[in-house]
Order: structure tokens, then C-alpha cells, then sequence
């Protein structure tokens, strides 16, 4: 006989609190934990395919252990520090930036730009502000959650903590599946496979959209010759999981840095006077990245590896990753996207079976 509903409510109530407040304890803890296994998650479907091309399960996990760590090694030794050098340069860059816009805002608006108008003095406090307030979060980063014992932490403990899970991933849901409550196991087995599904269709398939975009963005910016395209390209791909904010995001970043490197300039050498023409060619094929970038993603990427499959509202998304980074700090952030697909699943299948009820329906409905 089944608990009744009341009681079920109160222990799975009790489960979420005692989750909750380990997470708040333990946040900083088992963040290489967490990593980990959102690595293992990640990995699982390789593995998968590996032992049905007829490798062992040991032989499929060492394979993508050295694939991934030849990867890892190539980006620190060739991506990484270019990275954080691009992205020095652009803070340092943007009062600058704000130079040249207030000298076009003054050569066609003279009046906006007045020495006390209030334009002014906002572009000078912006451009000033992102100098100090990005010098201070670099200097964070290096100095907290780059600095020396959490590289050690990181680099030794989430690659063998998503080692042992992608070892002992599918005995670990075999066992997870034994302890179900038996009255309802189906009903929390549908319910798991549709939560793996979104998961899946977001965090494995627009994470590789992501991927591949940021990947394309950033070449294609370097090769077009913009000074900061890794960085661009970078940020792009990054918040591609939101609809047509990547790209606006990236899309306006990189048409700005590019007007800034090659709108036309007027610079006095030896006493002559030297102009240079606007390269409305170069801007034009930076913007033109942009626009391919959204067909590709459109029409090819997002439909070929996120597919029709239900996913995560962007709305939806932006308020979980607030209210558990708010809360609980990167690693919220990190739990976030699954504990925000669990809601929406769950959910939905209460909304179903609300239509499904008399509540809904009414004694003169038939069944």
C-alpha cells in the first residue's frame, strides 16, 4: 500500500531542503565534484559509442580521457593565454574606445558634447568605469579563482573525479534505479528519461553549438584581422544558449571594434599631414561573419544537434541561473540549468495530470 500523498509530499520536501542546505554549506567543496561530473554527463553518449563499436567500457573511458586531455593541453599552450591577454588589452583598450566615439559625437553633435553636458561626462564615467571595475575582476580571477591552489584543485581533482564517473556511470543509474520507490518507478523513470532528454538537447547540443560557433566566430574574427576576435568570438559563443543574444551581443561588439580599428583617421607625421581612408571592406566582412554565423546556426547547427526536442525557455534559464548564482555562487550557476530542467519537467507533468483530473475536468466530464 502507498504512502499517502501527504507524507511522500513531506520526505521529498525534506530531500530538497537537506539538498539545499548542503549545496549553501558545501558549495566551494564539491565545486571540482560538480564539475566533474557534468564532464561524466557530458562524455557518457562517446562512451557509449565506443562500446558499441566493440571497445570495453575501461578502453572507451582512457581513450576520451587522452583525447581530452590532448585538447586541454593544445588550449593551454595555444588558446588560453591569448585569451587572457586579448581580453587585458580590450579593458585597457575601452577608454580609448570612448575617446573616439565622444570625438564622433563631437565632430556631428557639437552641442551634445558641450564640456558640462551630461553626455559627456557619462561616456568618460563608463569608459573610466569598465578600466577599473574590469582591471579589478581580472585581478580577481587571478588572484581567487585562478590562483594557484584551486589550479592544482581543479586540474588534479575534476579530471579524476569525471575519470570514475564516466567509469561507473551506467552501474551508478543501475543502482540509482534499484532504489526507486517501487509503487511509483515508471511514473519516475518516464519522468527521468524526459528530464535526460532536455538535459541532453541542451547541455550536449547547444553546448556544442556553442562550441562550434565560439570556435567559428574566433577564427573567422582573427582571420578578418579584427584585434580582439578571439575574445569576441569567445563571448559570442558563450551565450549562444540564449536566442539571438550571442549574436547580438558578439554581432554589435565586433562591428563597433571593427569601426574603431578601421574607420579613417587623420595622423600628423614629420610635420605632413596623413590620411587614411575607412576600410568599409574589412567591416563589412566582419559583419558578414556574423550574419553566416546565424544561417549556419539557424538552418544547420541548432537543427541537426538540439533538434525539436523540448528545451529550456531562455526566460526560464536567466532566472534560475540568477536566483542559484545569487544564492549558492558558481556553483549554483553550475546546478542551475539541471535542477531548472527537473522543475520543468515535473511541472509539466503535473500540469498534465491536473487536465487529466476532476479538478480540471468536472463530475459531467466523461472519462
Amino acid at each position: 500500500m502507498a504512502l499517502p500523498v501527504g507524507q511522500q509530499v513531506k520526505y521529498w520536501s525534506i530531500a530538497a531542503a537537506v539538498f539545499l542546505v548542503v549545496l549553501w554549506f558545501l558549495g566551494d567543496v564539491i565545486l571540482p565534484f560538480v564539475l566533474g561530473s557534468a564532464i561524466a554527463y557530458f562524455l557518457d553518449p562517446v562512451a557509449d559509442r565506443l562500446e558499441r563499436a566493440g571497445c570495453s567500457r575501461i578502453v572507451s573511458v582512457v581513450i576520451i580521457a587522452a583525447a581530452t586531455t590532448l585538447v586541454f593541453i593544445l588550449l593551454i599552450l595555444l588558446v588560453i593565454p591569448t585569451l587572457i591577454q586579448q581580453t587585458a588589452s580590450l579593458i585597457n583598450t575601452a577608454p580609448e574606445l570612448f575617446e573616439r566615439l565622444q570625438a564622433w559625437l563631437t565632430a556631428r553633435f557639437p552641442s551634445l558634447m558641450d564640456a558640462n553636458s551630461t553626455v559627456r561626462q557619462q561616456l568618460l564615467a563608463i569608459g573610466e568605469t569598465i578600466q577599473s571595475k574590469g582591471g579589478e575582476l581580472v585581478n580577481g580571477l587571478l588572484s581567487s579563482a585562478l590562483g594557484l591552489i584551486n589550479i592544482v584543485v581543479l586540474l588534479i581533482i575534476v579530471p579524476v573525479v569525471a575519470f570514475y564517473m564516466l567509469l561507473d556511470w551506467d552501474n551508478m543509474t543501475a543502482k540509482v534505479d534499484t532504489m526507486l520507490p517501487r509503487d511509483h518507478v515508471e511514473t519516475i523513470r518516464r519522468l527521468a528519461r524526459e528530464i535526460d532528454h532536455t538535459l541532453a538537447s541542451f547541455i550536449r547540443g547547444q553546448g556544442t553549438v556553442c562550441l562550434i560557433l565560439g570556435t567559428y566566430y574566433a577564427v573567422g574574427l582573427m582571420v578578418a584581422g579584427l584585434n580582439f576576435g578571439l575574445i569576441v568570438g569567445f563571448i559570442a559563443g558563450l551565450i549562444t544558449f540564449i536566442p539571438y543574444v550571442g549574436a547580438l551581443v558578439g554581432g554589435v561588439l565586433a562591428v563597433g571594434l571593427a569601426l574603431f580599428q578601421f574607420w579613417g583617421s587623420i595622423e600628423v607625421f614629420d610635420g605632413e599631414t596623413v590620411s587614411y581612408a575607412t576600410n568599409w571592406l574589412r567591416i563589412g566582412i566582419i559583419a558578414g561573419i556574423f550574419f553566416l554565423g546565424q544561417f549556419l546556426e539557424g538552418n544547420i547547427l541548432t537543427p541537426k544537434l538540439v533538434g525539436d526536442s523540448v528545451g529550456l525557455h531562455p526566460v526560464w534559464l536567466l532566472f534560475a541561473l540568477s536566483v542559484f548564482g545569487s544564492l549558492f555562487g558558481f556553483v549554483g550557476m553550475l546546478v542551475a540549468v539541471p535542477i531548472a530542467a527537473v522543475i520543468g519537467v515535473v511541472t509539466r507533468y503535473a500540469l498534465e495530470q491536473y487536465r487529466s483530473s476532476l479538478l480540471y475536468r468536472g463530475m459531467s466530464q466523461d472519462d
